[in-house]
């Protein structure tokens, strides 16, 4: 019985990613909605503060440990 001869698989070359293209790039007007759109979430989670719980949690983590002297 022949054998067959193992076929060369090269490996799938993917092609290079696009480089940047100016012509796709959004508009100054389209940046400036997402820039403010942004700034409001933002704005809004740090209105927001850190919950009671963080904060108590914190500062258990902040005391030192009676037991590491042991």
């Amino acid at each position: 019985m022949k054998r067959k001869k193992p076929m060369n698989r090269q490996r799938s070359r993917q092609p290079p990613p696009p480089s940047f293209n100016p012509s796709r790039a959004l508009g100054r007007d389209i940046q400036a909605q997402i820039g403010d759109q942004l700034r409001a979430l933002h704005d809004d989670i740090v209105r927001q503060g850190v919950p009671e719980r963080f904060v108590d949690l914190l500062a258990r983590l902040d005391k030192p440990d009676d037991k590491q002297g042991e």
